[in-house]
């Protein structure tokens, strides 16, 4: 059942507006029954611009103690600090809120057969796939469980969010890393920005044959971005099935795609500070962009944050141990080594961040060294020198000019997909 469906064409929805749509739609999904012990499952705090904190925050506030927990969908990612919560989720007691851990919290509830797999995934991969969630879910009785985020490009499961945010935000780690291997196998180039697509449905037939007597209602949010720094948010889409994120995700084909006329030769893209720290996060400048920029170009990746490569430690050191390749590459180094072959989620990583030798990568982190960037397979750039040259604070999102040279700015590159026109046709 669809409860919401609330997009504007011109402008953005404003905090207050949203207010007043959270109001509505918890009036909505009250009738008729009691609301004494509601889950909410925002992002973490790598979606911060979601808006899906806001909409936590509201929601805490209009059903107060009857929220007795909040459980951001951090999958394999770092928890986050109590600073990171509280700017994220304002208002929000921290006692209630939970770190996910998929080692230890999760419950297998059944296996897809390596068959239904394989007929998914256009038989890519021929493994089973395991169905495993956080037992918080299943060991309280909930009156609801609102899964809360914004549907967005994405270069796993062609847009995020939906049957994601809890499978593999609040999954375990064979779950995780099973589904975003056969997003590499099936090609994420040809993934990205499809509404449906083998991990989506991967994703969406897990929960639909072990997940639906689950009190699930989904928020799903389209946030574009204003082209002058900032975000507009431009739907919110809420129900209880499948046709929230359909209309969610048509939106955000036509606010977060942006089709270019030509490739640019250098593309620059800057990672805030605040939302990305590691390269695993901070990857969507190359995933994002990869199908813009012209062949023999380069991406530029302003990346003061950046601090690490994985999301955890154990993904991190096999980043450093292996570094980002192509997939025979990789695929070859699964064959051979137990520890990448424990750890597709990696693998896959590894696979994404790689350009095909088709263009080059610079990054220019702000606390690791050219020693480190580049025994990881990317060119080194210094941030100050380079921030200098293309300075954030002059630049405005798509062309400049800068001394002479066309390049194509992204001030963020978790809020859309760029591509040129003749490689992106929507589905």
């Amino acid at each position: 059942m669809l409860y919401c469906h609330e997009q504007v064409a011109e402008g953005g929805i404003s905090s207050g507006d949203l207010s007043v749509i959270i109001e509505e739609l918890i009036r909505s999904v009250s009738a008729g029954r009691s609301l004494r012990n509601v889950l909410v499952i925002p992002p973490d705090f790598t979606r911060y611009h979601s808006r899906a904190g806001e909409i936590t925050s509201k929601i805490h506030a209009i059903l107060g103690d009857s929220v007795t927990m909040v459980l951001p969908a951090l999958g394999t990612h770092y928890g986050m600090t109590d600073e990171e919560k509280r700017t994220m989720f304002k208002d929000v007691p921290l006692s209630i809120i939970h770190d996910h851990d998929y080692r230890t919290e999760v419950e297998e509830l059944g296996r897809i057969p390596s068959e239904e797999v394989s007929r998914i995934s256009k038989g890519a991969v021929d493994f089973d796939w395991p169905v495993q969630i956080n037992r918080i879910l299943l060991e309280e009785q909930w009156d609801l469980i609102i899964s809360v985020g914004q549907v967005v490009p994405h270069e796993v499961a062609g847009m995020s969010n939906y049957t994601k945010n809890t499978l593999v935000g609040t999954g375990g780690k064979e779950c995780i890393d099973k589904s975003h291997f056969v997003g590499a196998a099936c090609d994420m180039e040809k993934i990205m920005g499809q509404i449906h697509n083998p991990v989506r449905d991967l994703l969406n037939l897990g929960s639909d044959r072990y997940l639906s007597h689950l009190p699930f209602l989904y928020i799903q949010t389209v946030v574009a971005p204003d082209m002058q720094g900032g975000t507009l948010l431009k739907g919110v889409f809420a129900g209880d099935d499948s046709e929230c994120y359909e209309k969610a995700a048509a939106l955000a084909q036509q606010e977060n795609i942006f089709l270019l006329e030509r490739s640019p030769k250098k593309i620059v893209v800057l990672l805030d500070g605040e939302e990305y720290k590691s390269t695993w996060v901070g990857n969507k400048s190359i995933y994002r962009s990869r199908l813009a920029v012209a062949d023999g170009g380069e991406i530029v990746i302003l990346a003061p944050g950046v601090h690490t490569f994985g999301e955890n430690p154990n993904a991190d050191s096999l980043i450093r141990k292996y570094g980002y390749h192509e997939a025979p590459y990789v695929v070859k180094a699964i064959g051979e080594n137990s520890d990448l072959a424990d750890n597709l989620g990696t693998a896959s990583h590894l696979i994404q961040g790689a350009s095909g030798g088709r263009f080059t990568i610079t990054y220019c982190p702000g606390k690791l060294s050219r020693e480190e960037v580049e025994g990881v397979g990317f060119n080194y750039g210094d941030l100050a020198e380079y921030s200098k040259r293309y300075d954030p604070k002059v630049l405005k999102d798509g062309w400049n000019m800068v001394d002479g040279e066309e390049i194509y700015y992204i001030s963020n590159p978790g809020l859309g997909l760029w591509a040129h026109k003749d490689k992106f046709n929507p589905a």
